[in-house]
């Protein structure tokens, strides 16, 4: 391929990636008691204060991917965190089984991504530039 089209591939993968963990981050502040209310209906202990890990864990690994800076680790962390969050709030049983199966399918391909970030690395047009 292309030295240029991969690299910008590249880029465009991470930024899209990161992106989306940015905003959802960002919206999680702004929403911060409907989301804490929303974790705590769904069994979460102590909501606020793993909402504050996950805002932590969103914001930073987004900007992370984002800028190509120790974007590896951050995909392992975002990896990490969609783990379980994907098991707890979008279960692909009960009475909104369709909706969550896509939620379910979107997370699992989001995580595929972050795989392929810690696997390959963040490309030339990146902070560590690897």
């Amino acid at each position: 391929m292309n030295q240029t089209l991969q690299n910008s591939a590249t880029l465009a993968g991470r930024v899209g990636l990161g992106l989306l963990f940015v905003v959802s981050g960002f919206g999680k502040i702004t929403g911060f008691a409907g989301t804490a209310g929303y974790m705590a209906s769904k069994g979460m202990p102590m909501a606020e204060v793993l909402l504050v890990g996950a805002i932590a864990i969103e914001l930073v690994g987004g900007l992370m991917l984002l800028a190509g800076f120790k974007a590896r680790w951050a995909a392992l962390a975002i990896a990490a965190f969609l783990v379980p969050t994907t098991l707890i709030f979008h279960s692909p049983v009960g009475p909104e089984a369709q909706a969550q199966m896509t939620q379910f399918l979107k997370n699992l391909s989001i995580l595929g991504g972050m795989l392929y970030v810690a696997a390959f690395g963040p490309g030339a047009w990146s902070v560590d530039r690897r």
